[in-house]
């Protein structure tokens, strides 16, 4: 179980479909995947609040870093406003989580006024969806490629171009629609 654990803990999304398909050959069952997933989601947001929670103090005394502070505000409410919403409820917070990562989750999550639980509940519960995604796509391709290095690396690839293909479609459809 380490083993799976360690690679859900890579601060990078590469992770899920390796530990998941090492889990799958170790004969580890899918509850017990998802729950070392959420382990690591624990375990990381034990690791960054203080970090966080260090970067806010500085920020309010660094007039430097309250620029930074600022245009991390401006990104936070673009970020808000790719999943469809002017404010910062419930259901933005756990899409950001989702679309960026846990840590920006929690970094709006805390710009919103959430605190700790909260905060870190909207987050876990975005990138527990995000895991579900890649867990089932990962094993759903690797039942038909059956080589978990191929399937790792598409997934991996897919990760990356998936996104970037969605922002151009959506920005086409924007376009489109403010053109009429």
């Amino acid at each position: 179980m380490l083993p799976v654990l360690m690679l859900f803990l890579l601060p990078v999304g590469g992770g899920i479909p390796a530990g998941v398909l090492l889990a799958r050959a170790k004969g580890l069952p899918w509850p017990l995947t998802a729950g070392l997933y959420l382990v690591s989601d624990v375990i990381l947001a034990l690791a960054f609040e203080p970090i966080l929670r260090l970067l806010v103090a500085w920020c309010r005394k660094v007039p430097r870093l309250a620029r930074f502070r600022e245009a991390m505000k401006d990104a936070m409410a673009r970020s808000v406003a790719h999943v469809g919403g002017t404010g910062v409820g419930p259901f933005a917070l756990v899409m950001i989580a989702f679309g960026l990562d846990p840590m920006t989750g929690r970094t709006t999550a805390l710009a919103a006024g959430h605190g700790f639980l909260a905060g870190w509940a909207f987050a876990i519960t975005g990138d527990m969806l995000y895991y579900a995604v890649i867990a089932l796509s990962t094993l759903g391709l690797n039942a038909y490629i059956k080589n978990p290095n191929t399937t790792v690396l598409i997934i991996l690839g897919a990760m990356m171009v998936v996104p970037m293909w969605l922002r151009r479609i959506r920005a086409a459809f924007v376009s489109n629609k403010q053109g009429r």
